[in-house]
């Protein structure tokens, strides 16, 4: 049974979940616009050195923004409502 007033954000500050919420707006922002790069190059006095990072799934992202705003209280979940 799902009660909105237990979820994964149980006993997490209002602070830290805005905190959060900003960091992932963000991260949404720079993934979008292509502001965050996937692989990074550079060479060191014994070599070069490189690094890649993996492209977050932008909608498991997109998800994790709507719990925080559900968590925060700026979302609320429509009715469901059967049509017949």
């Amino acid at each position: 049974m799902f009660t909105p007033e237990i979820n994964n954000f149980t006993g997490v500050s209002q602070a830290q979940l805005q905190q959060w919420l900003t960091e992932a707006q963000q991260a949404m922002h720079r993934l979008s616009t292509g502001a965050m790069g996937e692989s990074y190059s550079y060479s060191q006095g014994d070599g070069s050195r490189s690094v890649t990072y993996t492209r977050a799934n932008l909608a498991q992202l997109q998800q994790h923004i709507n719990a925080l705003m559900y968590a925060l209280g700026m979302r609320r979940r429509r009715p469901i409502r059967p049509v017949f």
